[in-house]
């Protein structure tokens, strides 16, 4: 081409110049590897797109997985907040049962004192009516768990009216001790205090209630030796030794446990005696000895 183009004096000459002769077969051989070659590249051509298609695929099932991984990945974080919530209240239900662990505890604590407390009266109580059997009926007229009622009544002296005791208690650990019916003076209204402290009260008015029954028992077996008047409001003993002499005992309170008799005054003929002599040195003498003693001085 290149020859042929150096040939030629004008472009003139190229257009009115003949074509060279082609060789024979020439296109159709150039035609056939161009055939050929093109049908090797569309070989190419589809063995590229095939490939490109594969890995195209090969990408989709790659997104398809890492997207499955991600809603998994999700799922667990949402699944693992769920269970931190639950394990949050799981763990604030265990501090609760704690604290009402330690409350029901001390509550148990406080019950456990009560009872052994509530024991240790009940054995007192027992102990003591052992001791008073014999000279006190008890009677159990109600029992619960806020209250108690009990009848004491005096079994050699009927003249005693009996005594009906009221023990009620609260949850704070406090008591109130209530004197329903019974001898006039025995009590004050009513006692209340700490639970420890009710076995105290309790036994303080059982010996008043005691002494006053061996006390009306004492004056029941003096009657029959000697002329004698009791009168319980003044807690005076007017004996009538003659009819001219007067004797008055006085009688404290808690006779005979913790209380005395004492000589008050003797009078003759309505005139005071001198029994200064007659007393000295007598401080704890009882009722009987008293009166064996005025009944038998010649001083008075």
């Amino acid at each position: 081409m290149m020859s042929l183009l150096e040939g030629l004096d004008s472009a003139q000459q190229l257009m009115t110049q003949p074509c060279p002769p082609q060789p024979e077969g020439g296109a159709r051989s150039r035609w056939k590897a161009l055939k050929a070659e093109n049908r090797s590249g569309v070989e190419e051509t589809e063995e590229l797109l095939r490939t490109l298609q594969d890995r195209i695929q090969q990408i989709h099932n790659r997104r398809h997985k890492l997207t499955q991984l991600v809603q998994q990945l999700h799922s667990k974080a949402q699944q693992h907040e769920e269970l931190e919530a639950s394990l949050l209240k799981a763990q604030n239900a265990l501090r609760s049962c704690d604290q009402q662990l330690k409350q029901l505890k001390a509550e148990s604590e406080v019950e456990l004192g009560q009872l052994i407390a509530w024991q240790q009266l009940r054995d007192e109580l027992q102990a003591h009516a052992a001791a008073t059997q014999d000279v006190m009926q008890i009677n159990l007229l109600t029992f619960n768990q806020s209250e108690l009622r009990v009848e004491l009544r005096p079994r050699p002296c009927s003249e005693l009216e009996p005594l009906r005791l009221l023990v009620t208690w609260s949850s704070d650990d406090r008591f109130r001790l209530q004197v329903e019916e019974g001898p006039v003076g025995l009590v004050e209204g009513c006692v209340s205090g700490r639970w420890a402290e009710l076995s105290t009260a309790l036994l303080r008015i059982l010996q008043c209630f005691v002494g006053q029954a061996e006390l009306l028992s004492e004056i029941q077996n003096l009657r029959t030796s000697f002329a004698i008047d009791w009168c319980p409001a003044q807690r005076l003993l007017v004996y009538l030794k003659s009819a001219s002499l007067v004797c008055h005992l006085e009688v404290e309170e808690g006779y005979p446990g913790s209380g005395r008799a004492r000589l008050r005054a003797v009078r003759r003929d309505g005139q005071l005696v001198d029994t200064s002599e007659l007393t000295a040195g007598k401080k704890n003498l009882s009722l009987t000895e008293w009166l064996v003693l005025l009944y038998s001085s010649p001083d008075v």
